[in-house]
């Protein structure tokens, strides 16, 4: 698949899981949606297994040694948390999402154009703040294929269902946010491409990888983890892996 198909698809699902919505209002069953999500929980493990794994690429230990990857993938998790969690980056993202919804639903003039522009910004805010959505974009800029927007496109159609059935087509407008926010990561992970060696593109899969299994824990309902707090640690695993390769 080309670079970006991950973006293109989400926007295929968001429409097509508006437009079922809209039709379906509320008959979609709770416990239906509930275990959808689990099943792509699940499969969210296993890519992140896959992703995890790019610790042992012979690139990144012939760069850093045998022993390195790991402490670099720790390291990176442990500073970037640190980091993530003093800037409260998780936080003020819901933050900023809580602010844009106040702002523009209070602006609202009916109440059509209130359940329109509220049904695009709660779901702008949940198919495009998280990390999921940074770390797919990256990956498929990296040109290491669209599996985790994949997934992504498949709960967020999901979630648009159950969006739409409540606000209408006002969600459907927030395909554009996903085209635009997930098409600029994955032009940010493509000309990252450009400049980051095999080894430091493995450290950074390899740490994306445990963070997906955070996602996936979130999705499964076992533990909700601050994985917004822990997004530094993708900036750091490149400069640690440089790091160490300089001085080994």
């Amino acid at each position: 698949m080309f670079r970006g198909f991950g973006t293109i698809l989400n926007v295929v699902t968001v429409l097509a899981g508006t437009g079922l919505g809209v039709l379906l209002g509320h008959r979609l069953p709770t416990r239906t949606r509930d275990v959808v999500t689990d099943a792509i929980g699940l499969v969210t493990l296993l890519i992140a297994a896959f992703s995890a794994f790019a610790v042992r690429d012979e690139a990144l230990v012939r760069a850093v040694g045998p022993n390195a990857p790991m402490l670099i993938v720790l390291a990176s998790l442990v500073v970037g948390g640190v980091i993530g969690s003093l800037l409260r980056l998780e936080s003020r993202l819901e933050g900023v999402g809580d602010g844009l919804q106040r702002l523009l639903a209070g602006d609202s003039a009916s109440a059509e154009r209130r359940r329109f522009v509220e049904g695009f910004v709660s779901a702008s805010l949940l198919f495009c703040v998280g990390p999921l959505t940074v770390l797919g974009s990256i990956s498929d800029g990296l040109g290491r294929g669209s599996e985790q927007l994949a997934l992504k496109a498949t709960l967020d159609g999901i979630a648009a269902v159950a969006f739409a059935a409540s606000f209408g087509w006002g969600v459907a407008a927030a395909a554009l946010a996903v085209l635009v926010i997930q098409g600029a990561l994955t032009v940010v992970g493509a000309l990252a491409g450009t400049f980051l060696s095999s080894a430091q593109v493995s450290a950074l899969t390899a740490t994306g990888g445990l963070l997906l299994v955070g996602v996936a824990l979130r999705l499964l309902r076992i533990r909700q983890l601050p994985v917004g707090d822990l997004l530094p640690a993708l900036v750091l695993a490149p400069i640690l892996t440089l790091v160490v390769a300089a001085f080994r």
